[in-house]
C-alpha cells in the first residue's frame, strides 16, 4: 500500500503546476499573440502621430514612405514590446524581435532611396519579411517561447468566435494585405523570390529538411521562382505584370499543398502565407484589368 501510495505520488502532477502545452502549439500561440499586438500598436499609435504630427506642421515629413515605413515599424514594436513584458519575456528576447521588426525595413530602404523600390513596394516588401524574421527570432528562443504553461480549459464560446480563433492567420493575412487590396499595384517581381526563400530558411530552422526529396522539392521552388523573376524582368509591360500575378497566385497554390502535408513549415504560417499570396497576387490582376 505504501509503494503505490509513492508510486501515486512520483507520478501524478501536482495540482497547483499546470500542464504545458505542446512546443509547437506554444510557438504559434506566441506568434499569433504578437502579431496581434503589433496590429493594435499600429492602429492605436498610428493615428495619434499622425495627429501630433499635423498639429506640429510635419505632415510631409511624416508623409514620405520611408519615414512612415519606420514609423510604422516603430508602432508595431511598441505594442509587441508591451505584450512581450506583459509576458514576462526577457529584454533580450524583446531586443531581437524588435529587430525584427526594424531590419526587413532598413534593408529595403537602400534600393528605395536610390530609386529601385517604389512607395508600396517598400511597404509590401517591410509586411512580407517581417514575418519570416520574426519566426526566426521564435526558433532562436524556442525554449522561452514553449515554457510558459497552457492557459485554463476554454470557457465554450459561441461557434463565430470559436471559428474565427481557429482563423486566426487568415484574418492577420487579410489585414496586412488590405491597403493592397483597396490600392492595387504591381510590387516589384524581385519580392517573389522571398516566397521560396521563406520556407527553405523557416524550413532549416526547424531541422525539416533533412530528407534528401524535401531539400530538393524546395530547392526546385526557388528555382522555379527564380526564372519566373527572370522573365518578368525581361519581358516589358502588362506581361511582366502577369507573371508577376502568376507567381504569387502559383505560390498560394503551394502554400496550400504544404498546409495539406503539414511539413517544412508550420501550418499556421502555411495558412497565413496561403491567403496572403492570393490577396497579393488578386491584386495584382485587379491592378492589370485596371490601367
Amino acid at each position: 500500500m505504501t509503494e503505490m501510495t509513492t508510486n501515486t505520488c512520483r507520478t501524478a502532477p501536482h495540482a497547483g503546476h499546470p500542464r504545458t502545452a505542446r512546443p509547437h502549439a506554444a510557438l504559434l500561440r506566441h506568434l499569433l499573440e504578437m502579431a496581434l499586438a503589433m496590429v493594435a500598436g499600429m492602429l492605436l499609435l498610428g493615428p495619434l502621430r499622425t495627429n501630433v504630427g499635423t498639429s506640429l506642421g510635419l505632415s510631409a515629413l511624416l508623409g514620405r514612405a520611408d519615414v512612415d515605413a519606420v514609423l510604422m515599424a516603430t508602432d508595431m514594436s511598441i505594442g509587441m514590446a508591451v505584450w512581450m513584458r506583459y509576458r514576462r519575456h526577457s529584454w533580450a528576447a524583446v531586443g531581437e524581435m524588435t529587430a525584427a521588426m526594424y531590419l526587413p525595413v532598413l534593408v529595403l530602404l537602400v534600393p528605395f532611396e536610390v530609386g529601385l523600390l517604389g512607395a508600396d513596394a517598400l511597404l509590401l516588401g517591410s509586411h512580407l519579411l517581417m514575418v519570416p524574421a520574426m519566426a526566426l527570432a521564435v526558433l532562436h528562443r524556442r525554449a522561452e517561447y514553449a515554457r510558459h504553461p497552457a492557459a485554463a480549459p476554454a470557457v465554450r464560446r459561441h461557434r463565430l468566435v470559436a471559428a474565427l480563433a481557429r482563423r486566426w492567420p487568415t484574418g492577420l493575412a487579410l489585414l496586412m494585405t488590405l491597403d493592397m487590396l483597396l490600392s492595387p499595384a504591381v510590387p516589384p517581381a524581385l519580392f517573389l523570390l522571398a516566397l521560396p526563400a521563406a520556407y527553405l530558411v523557416i524550413g532549416a530552422a526547424r531541422g525539416r529538411l533533412g530528407e534528401r526529396r524535401t531539400l530538393a522539392l524546395q530547392l526546385a521552388g526557388l528555382v522555379a521562382w527564380a526564372a519566373l523573376v527572370l522573365a518578368a524582368m525581361t519581358v516589358d509591360g502588362e506581361l511582366a505584370g502577369w507573371l508577376v500575378a502568376a507567381g504569387w497566385l502559383g505560390h498560394a497554390v503551394w502554400d496550400v499543398a504544404h498546409h495539406r502535408a503539414d511539413r517544412v513549415v508550420p501550418r499556421g504560417y502555411a495558412e497565413w502565407c496561403a491567403v496572403f499570396d492570393t490577396v497579393i497576387g488578386l491584386a495584382v490582376v485587379l491592378a492589370l484589368l485596371t490601367r
